[in-house]
């Protein structure tokens, strides 16, 4: 591994360092299978060159050319790949996670972004296109020091096609949620945000939160579904998670997030079984196809009646199905692999008869008393585009015949203004983050003394969270930590901790950052605000206001995105990171920030029309005099509607 003075020197070119090839030690994207014609192959090998002075091209083209065509993800990783972190789900290409989700394109990108950020001032800000560098620009003191956008295209030029194109040439970059933002803290975020998922979802539908004994049934194993075996656990239930591909199977198992790994169905109907009446938590893979696990649970009852699957929801990367997101029950993972690059058309038709088949055993066992939910990966969308029975009959443009999670479970806790706030330890002792840790749940024991019973539950998951976060050994890469907070606690949290820096009991700054699933982050028609019915669930205005309006409030570093956890051309959101120094003007930017983070999107959720946002702003506005948010007046007589509409 490079060290830093060595990343932050710019790019290695004199002289060029010896190309390695791909590394078999580490897990590698798909074939991408762009579809190029000949001018466009050549305008992406124009444009890979473009990092590199004259005299080197026509060294540099053979190799780029090459690469162009077919894994335009790595057109310089092979030539200047000295850095490659365990974080990654596929390090050499500089996927992070989700399959296609980036921090850059290309390693040439990092380079020059180490070396911008090495060497600017605090009149400078750093200008990221998608991944590109396009430089330092003079700006103020308290301007933002680096603006990222990923992803910005003209609305009626956002299809999954033409990203592909797009992304070949090195003219645009899928950043995910919170990859291409420079948020990214590893599996952590979603093993507590499925928790969450999971404990209200007992709730809501097995009328309980003691889930000893229930199953929940899911697949993926990968950058974030691996986070479901361990979150399962830690929720108290049993946990079945089919995955496909061995190595992050055998990772996860490795790793200690998954208990039990099997290949034989038998043996795994077995397990669930005693598990089941034993009330014992465990978290079991099975390595092979979800179609034939949730098949074999039909079977099962078919045979006996015994329905052995009380909770069920699916987390393969659908936002991309037919690039390696998604594999179909027909192929093994090889031939799979082989037939996405070399038949595409062939490979999305299986890929849409496996959803076909995987819906159908769905819908038998939610007819036989399971509760099924979406978990905004765009499952029941890619199911209703292959022609699969999920529509609701009489449903709205965002609704089908299973909720997403955001309608059912995690809506209402949006609308209360929780969300994953999330912090960084610069210093990367495990100390601080300890300490912050103790922080952080304190504050939150002292406010759920006054809020409403409502709320007080969600600070109560959050509490026993962050008082228990410690043991789950979560931290990947970064000493970070998460929780979902709403508005007073985040605020109360980052201030406590600016103090506990200035004080000296934490040791070095504190990044304060969240995922963009949250409050008012995205706007996401198929998630994030897929329970937003007043006909605005398809506009952007809350994330793109949210994005500025952080910026100008004190955030470090901004970033807007098109795409992120459904997929290209299906979601718009923004984010932020905000150092905390200890210093006074690191408090006042985290306080003004944070109140605005949170209420933006509560404002647009009362607006909407739902009770529990109206509730909390209202509380908001009586705490902060100069907020003053425009309050709808409901309909109260749906007769008047009719009166009207009948003439």
């Amino acid at each position: 591994m490079s060290n830093l003075k060595e990343l932050c020197s710019g790019l290695p070119l004199d002289p060029l360092p010896f190309n390695h090839g791909r590394d078999p030690n580490v897990p590698h994207a798909p074939v991408r299978t762009p579809n190029l014609s000949p001018g466009e192959e050549r305008l992406a090998l124009r444009n890979a060159l473009r990092y590199f002075p004259p005299h080197l091209h026509a060294t540099l083209a053979p190799e780029f050319s090459i690469q162009s065509k077919f894994f335009p993800s790595s057109i310089t990783e092979n030539l200047i790949c000295s850095f490659v972190s365990f974080c990654f789900q596929f390090p050499q290409e500089l996927v992070t996670y989700g399959g296609n989700g980036q921090v850059f394109s290309n390693w040439a990108q990092f380079r020059l972004v180490m070396h911008y950020l090495s060497i600017m001032t605090e009149q400078q800000t750093l200008v990221m296109y998608s991944g590109h560098p396009l430089g330092l620009f003079p700006s103020l003191a308290s301007s933002p020091r680096c603006v990222i956008t990923n992803g910005m295209v003209i609305p009626n030029y956002s299809s999954r096609d033409q990203y592909e194109k797009m992304f070949a040439i090195g003219v645009t970059m899928y950043g995910q949620m919170t990859a291409g933002s420079y948020c990214y803290i590893g599996p952590q975020g979603i093993v507590h945000g499925t928790m969450l998922t999971v404990l209200n979802a007992g709730r809501r539908y097995l009328g309980s939160s003691d889930l000893r004994g229930r199953v929940f049934v899911t697949s993926g194993l990968g950058g974030m579904s691996g986070a479901q075996a361990k979150a399962a656990v830690i929720a108290g239930c049993i946990g079945v998670i089919a995955e496909v591909d061995e190595a992050p199977l055998k990772k996860r198992h490795e790793q200690g997030w998954l208990m039990e790994v099997s290949d034989d169905l038998d043996h795994c109907m077995q397990r669930i079984r005693k598990a089941r009446s034993s009330k014992t938590a465990l978290s079991l893979g099975y390595h092979g196809n979800v179609v034939d696990l949730w098949q074999r649970f039909l079977q099962e009852y078919e045979r006996t009646g015994e329905l052995l699957v009380d909770l069920g929801s699916d987390q393969t990367s659908l936002h991309n199905p037919f690039s390696g997101g998604y594999y179909p029950v027909q192929l093994s993972l090889r031939q799979a692999n082989q037939l996405m690059s070399t038949d595409p058309p062939r490979f999305k038709a299986l890929v849409q008869e496996s959803l076909h088949q995987q819906v159908a055993a769905i819908n038998k066992l939610s007819d036989a008393g399971m509760f099924f939910w979406d978990y905004g990966n765009a499952f029941l969308l890619e199911a209703q585009r292959a022609g699969a029975d999920v529509q609701k009959h009489g449903g709205g443009a965002t609704e089908f015949r299973y909720p997403s999670y955001v309608q059912h479970i995690m809506g209402d806790i949006f609308s209360l203004g929780f969300g994953p706030f999330r912090w960084v330890c610069t210093s990367c002792d495990p100390a601080d983050l300890a300490l912050t840790d103790d922080i952080a749940a304190t504050v939150l024991e002292d406010i759920s003394v006054t809020v409403t019973e409502r709320v007080r539950q969600q600070y109560m998951d959050n509490i026993r969270w962050i008082r228990e976060a410690g043991k789950h050994k979560l931290v990947v890469g970064s000493q970070a930590r998460i929780l979902y907070s709403d508005q007073i606690g985040r605020v109360s949290i980052a201030l406590a901790i600016n103090q506990a820096i200035a004080d000296g009991r934490v040791s070095a700054p504190v990044v304060i950052s969240r995922d963009h699933h949250d409050v008012s982050g995205t706007d996401s028609p198929f998630r994030e605000t897929s329970n937003v019915y007043d006909g605005s669930a398809f506009c952007a205005d809350m994330a793109v206001q949210n994005f500025v309006g952080d910026a100008f409030r004190g955030a470090t570093w901004v970033a807007l995105h098109n795409g992120g956890g459904v997929g290209w051309g299906e979601v718009t959101n923004g984010g932020f990171g905000l150092v905390l120094d200890g210093s006074e003007e690191a408090g006042r930017r985290a306080e003004l920030m944070l109140n605005w983070d949170v209420s933006n999107g509560v404002a647009r959720r009362c607006w909407s029309g739902n009770s529990f946002a109206s509730e909390t702003i209202q509380r908001t506005m009586e705490d902060q005099r100069q907020l003053r948010v425009t309050m709808p007046f409901p309909v109260q007589d749906e007769q008047v509607l009719d009166r009207a509409l009948q003439g």
